[in-house]
């Protein structure tokens, strides 16, 4: 469509990218490695959009690190994983172009770029007792990444999430987050986390954040320097207003910048990865589940995503797929009071599956295997919230596994828990009975949940949700756990706390229709040329379902791939997976 409005200046390019996650700066690397002058724009302040802020794991069945240990999976084995996992929502062209793609998308960052790895050999799949579900080789996460090798670029790179680093210093997930909750268990342990602190204390007085990255931080540095290095241009504070389409083809967007507006014309024309909708208010309101202001969801990514690329796409014409098991990327979260009077949102992955802990709604019953995934946890809690009231739950747990795991943002010894209390961010009582009544939970209902859990705990079982009973579960849980079960133990030693527990995500699953190829399909199914979507601004690949980590950065990177391979043309991969 023609703009009314007024450009300052125009520039020329191959492909341009509006967002900087992980799916966008995916495809603007592999174009740019393909021979095209790329442009990417970012609407917030810094490049790297809710990519930056996440565990940083992908989901990549067949990957080369997976073969290389000696992993060899059947092709077919993932596809009937997720046949039984998605149902009537599993698409075969678009899943089939994923699993075709992920492990050569892994080895041409691998070989071609900055971007290495890391595997998670030793992570299942979510749900075992699903027919296909694997328990190794699916998983790769970014490699810990200097800093300082990113040069004057690191300044313009978002920061780890505050509420799930410590002191501004991320934590690795796998070993590295392992030896922190361990340290008061193991001499190893001990000496390890006092030489990741100290190094961190000394970068902060050196350079005012951490310079070792890892996780999300660390994809998005090693993704952003190696699109410096090919020569991409990255702009931040420059949100796309409007695509330029001429009725037949994308060819690029009116961009608002610091300098004006400038109309960016893209001769291969567009990517859409701006992070789907989880900040968008009316979009919330409409489609996802007890949420009737929107305000009552917790979504975690900054709240520059807030739908730019969904809007941006259904302007011309690019059909919007609302039917998905689950609108949003469930995860537990908790709200966090800052002395400051700002809000933050934690996000409940590694305490739940711990021995010692139970999530309750307000009857003061449980619902659901706490030790599952995070986006079963959170659909259960919806489920079962009584009609009528608020959608929250209740993380119980007494003062033996405070001390030892922590609970939620309240960190475990040696830190103190009173700043957590005196906040109100936990609740703690002497007794089960009085805990019940400041948090609003029912005394008897409470009470009896704990008696039956821990006359079952004390013999390492859990009858009612066979929690501990799937590889993801005792994955989850403490393997120093005295007991015969890594996820269960009894909840006895008082005092005890409470931290409460809401809706919120990840991200969200509802998008822009797209084929094999990742362009943005129209209503009658068919490609809109020169306009592309991956992320979550495209329509989940997984149906809206979760059936395992890293189901949302394992198909950005892949998708990312495919469309720049796509826009520039290729045909036969560059990077063998052997």
């Amino acid at each position: 469509m023609k703009s009314q409005n007024t450009t300052s200046s125009q520039i020329s390019c191959d492909l341009l990218v509006v967002g900087s996650g992980a799916a966008g700066l995916s495809a603007a690397v592999t174009a740019a490695s393909h021979g095209l002058k790329v442009v990417v724009v970012e609407k917030d302040e810094t490049l790297g959009g809710a990519s930056a802020w996440s565990g940083g794991w992908m989901w990549v069945p067949g990957n080369p690190l997976a073969r290389r240990a000696g992993i060899k999976e059947d092709p077919q084995q993932p596809r009937t994983y997720l046949k039984n996992e998605l149902g009537d929502r599993y698409n075969p062209e678009r899943v089939d172009a994923f699993l075709d793609n992920c492990p050569y998308m892994v080895a041409f960052f691998e070989q071609r770029t900055e971007l290495q790895f890391v595997d998670g050999n030793a992570i299942p799949d979510m749900h075992g007792n699903t027919p296909g579900a694997a328990t190794q080789g699916h998983q790769v996460i970014a490699a810990p990444y200097d800093a300082r090798k990113i040069g004057p670029l690191l300044k313009r790179l978002r920061k780890t999430m505050r509420e799930t680093s410590f002191l501004g210093m991320p934590i690795m997930a796998g070993p590295d987050l392992m030896a922190f909750l361990t340290m008061t268990r193991s001499l190893k342990s001990f000496i390890h986390v006092n030489k990741r602190f100290l190094r961190h204390l000394w970068d902060l007085t050196r350079h005012g954040r951490a310079m070792h990255l890892v996780n999300g931080v660390a994809l998005i540095g090693r993704l952003a320097k190696s699109a410096e290095k090919l020569g991409v241009q990255m702009i931040e504070s420059a949100p796309a207003n409007e695509l330029i389409f001429d009725g037949d083809r994308v060819t690029g967007a009116l961009v608002q910048t610091k300098e004006g507006m400038v109309a960016i014309n893209a001769a291969k024309g567009v990517v859409l990865a701006a992070g789907g909708f989880p900040n968008d208010i009316d979009r919330r309101k409409a489609l996802f589940p007890r949420t009737p202001t929107g305000h009552e969801h917790l979504a975690l990514p900054p709240k520059s995503c807030s739908g730019d690329g969904l809007t941006l796409g259904e302007s011309v014409g690019g059909e919007l797929v609302t039917d998905v098991a689950s609108a949003a990327a469930w995860a537990p979260v908790s709200k966090i009071p800052y002395p400051d009077g700002s809000v933050g949102h934690f996000p409940h992955i590694i305490d739940r599956g711990k021995p010692g802990i139970i999530g309750v709604v307000s009857t003061g019953k449980r619902f659901c295997n706490e030790a599952n995934g995070y986006y079963d946890y959170t659909s259960a809690m919806i489920a079962a919230a009584p009609e009528g009231e608020e959608v929250a739950s209740w993380l119980i747990c007494d003062h033996h596994f405070q001390r030892r795991y922590g609970l939620g943002y309240s960190r475990p010894f040696p830190l103190p828990v009173g700043p957590a209390v005196r906040s109100g961010y936990l609740k703690r009582a002497k007794t089960i009975q009085e805990l019940a009544n400041v948090c609003g939970i029912d005394p008897e209902g409470l009470t009896a949940t704990i008696k039956t859990f821990n006359d079952n705990a004390r013999r390492g079982e859990d009858p009612e949700f066979g929690r501990g009973t799937t590889p993801f579960n005792r994955k989850q849980g403490d393997p120093l756990n005295s007991g015969p079960n890594p996820c269960v133990a009894p909840i006895e030693n008082g005092p005890f706390y409470a931290v409460k527990v809401q809706p919120g995500s990840f991200g969200t699953f509802a998008g822009l229709q797209t084929n094999a190829q990742a362009q943005v399909l129209n209503s009658a199914g068919e490609a809109i040329p020169g306009l592309y979507a991956a992320g979550t601004d495209m329509a989940s690949v997984m149906g809206g379902f979760y059936p395992s980590g890293g189901i949302n950065l394992g198909p950005a990177m892949t998708f990312g791939y495919i469309a720049g391979r796509h826009a520039a043309g290729a045909t036969d991969y560059e990077c063998k997976i052997d």
